[in-house]
């Protein structure tokens, strides 16, 4: 079972799991962190910039979860622009080790192979921070990714292009199709990190970590995995059957176990 974090509001969350990246980054040699970016990370990125101060960051390699396939990477809605503007750049990070995924036509055919082999020669992810989708997809993987699946090409589902239009001048200029880790790429990280907030967010969370294992749900691929941390405000925990479990088992926690 994942572990269930409920707190009050979306500050309190990010700064619980800033808490955590610095003691990576402190205690191992070569951290690598997973990168996710849209708005549910941003209380994350934003704990980050006055915990750093003093830390060593020069040797933080990190992986974003997807990029958008044609786009230009210098568009500011591309994820490479997004991670240099929220991350590296506020982060002091160096920037040659932050890869994201590439979405040039050109190399297409390859690209997810290239992203793949890249994460297994920096030792693999350490910490993968994921966001949900309304209709639980984590990364790019829509419903009915496979739970094997490694870093490939989407074609995004129209509720998801929705969702991202708030990112562009309208749903149109939203692209169709992305190049995102797979499921089997996530799954391989050591720690999974899952963020949500807000009502819209519930039914989702409460399928994912409730309901049966499913690939009409991909999130719910976390109860797979040995490590899980699931960090939710009250509204994104409101259909969670076992919340008041989640609550005690967390309050009981001992301290030595960290998130």
């Amino acid at each position: 079972m994942a572990e269930v974090v409920i707190v009050e509001n979306k500050e309190i969350a990010g700064a619980l799991v800033a808490d955590e990246i610095v003691r990576l980054i402190d205690t191992v040699a070569e951290p690598v962190l997973g990168l996710a970016t849209g708005s549910t990370p941003l209380p994350v990125y934003e704990a980050l910039r006055g915990r750093l101060s003093g830390h060593d960051v020069s040797h933080l390699r990190g992986f974003a979860l997807d990029e958008y396939v044609g786009i230009d990477p210098e568009h500011p809605e591309s994820y490479r622009s997004v991670i240099t503007r929220e991350v590296i750049e506020p982060l002091g990070l160096d920037p040659a080790l932050i890869r994201v995924p590439n979405g040039a036509i050109e190399t297409i055919q390859h690209a997810g192979d290239d992203y793949d082999a890249a994460i297994v020669a920096a030792g693999g992810v350490d910490l993968q921070i994921l966001g949900i989708g309304t209709d639980g997809h984590i990364g790019f993987n829509e419903p009915g990714s496979s739970f094997a699946s490694t870093t490939r090409i989407k074609t995004l589902t129209e509720q998801t292009r929705k969702d991202n239009a708030r990112f562009f001048d309208s749903v149109h200029d939203v692209p169709q199709h992305c190049i995102t880790q797979g499921l089997g790429t996530i799954l391989r990280a050591r720690h999974l990190v899952l963020l949500a907030f807000g009502e819209n967010k519930a039914r989702a969370v409460a399928a994912a970590l409730e309901g049966p294992i499913s690939a009409m749900v991909p999130a719910s691929a976390v109860q797979l995995h040995a490590h899980v941390t699931v960090v939710l405000d009250e509204a994104a925990a409101s259909e969670l059957k076992l919340a008041d479990y989640y609550r005690y088992s967390y309050a009981n926690k001992p301290a030595w176990q960290g998130l």
